[in-house]
């Protein structure tokens, strides 16, 4: 368990000092010495007692403005790299590829299930980071293959290819997607916000993640209608920026403090 999580565990035992170290103590082992964290457990709960939990408006201050551009960026881009509009319109986007319907739908299954599997058994291995940064680029390259796809189907050029192009491309952006951007959001969520605002702030990302979500699926049908090549290119673009936004601003959290995470990101905004 992190620091974190056992930060969390040990507050509801606030003024039972004893049992809280005796709960420590369990949890790292008995032959590991915990004075130093108990003691920062306690004045971390302390201070916190101290705290109100901040209304959505409270937000917007500036002690919680990097951790909130973190948030909502990674799941503004997440719904915003087309996953439910592609999900949703699978058949529609198979059948366009001249694709049978069934085979799409059999094949995204296939790959979805395997690589969520691995995301999860990476996560804690490899970090929250390099996984991010891996699925972006897939989803970024899934997208560009599709798009290469219409645009070839477009200039009546390779119509041999273009269907099974069209095919690789969606399984590459659901399997790379599955793999990161589809879970990791929601795990950065929940740890880079102090305690006494991830309630305001859980509810604020995942409003925003839902209109998003609601924008693409419903504007999906429009685009794809306007131009299946502009569509995914504009996709992959979306993916393309989420892989700079990663690098540049989102912290590695695994195995970190709440302290750390926040150290993270102030070296990451002096850095800029």
């Amino acid at each position: 368990m992190s620091s974190s999580g056992t930060r969390d565990l040990l507050q509801a035992k606030v003024g039972r000092l004893k049992e809280s170290d005796s709960s420590l103590q369990r949890l790292r082992g008995k032959n590991t010495d915990v004075y130093k964290e108990a003691n920062e457990i306690r004045d971390y709960t302390e201070a916190l007692q101290q705290q109100t939990e901040a209304s959505i408006i409270g937000l917007f201050q500036l002690q919680y403005l990097k951790s909130l551009t973190v948030g909502l960026g990674l799941m503004i881009l997440q719904q915003f790299g087309g996953i439910n509009g592609i999900v949703f319109y699978a058949n529609s986007i198979f059948t366009s590829a001249g694709l049978s319907e069934s085979i799409g739908t059999i094949a995204m299954v296939a790959v979805k299930i395997p690589m969520t599997t691995l995301g999860v058994f990476l996560l804690d291995k490899s970090g929250r980071r390099p996984l991010l940064l891996l699925s972006a680029v897939g989803s970024c390259l899934g997208c560009f293959l599709a798009a290469l796809s219409f645009f070839l189907q477009d200039i009546h050029k390779w119509k041999e290819v273009s269907p099974i192009l069209a095919l690789v491309g969606v399984l590459v952006y659901v399997g790379f997607y599955s793999l990161g951007m589809g879970a990791i959001p929601w795990v950065i969520m929940s740890e880079i916000f102090p305690i006494n605002v991830k309630g305001s702030a859980g509810s604020l990302v995942t409003l925003v993640n839902w209109l998003c979500s609601w924008i693409v699926s419903y504007a999906f049908n429009f685009l794809m209608t306007w131009s299946s090549t502009g569509t995914f290119l504009g996709f992959a673009v979306v993916c393309g920026f989420t892989i700079i936004f990663v690098a540049k601003l989102v912290p590695e959290t695994k195995g970190r403090t709440l302290e750390e995470i926040q150290a993270s990101l102030n070296s990451n905004s002096m850095k800029r």
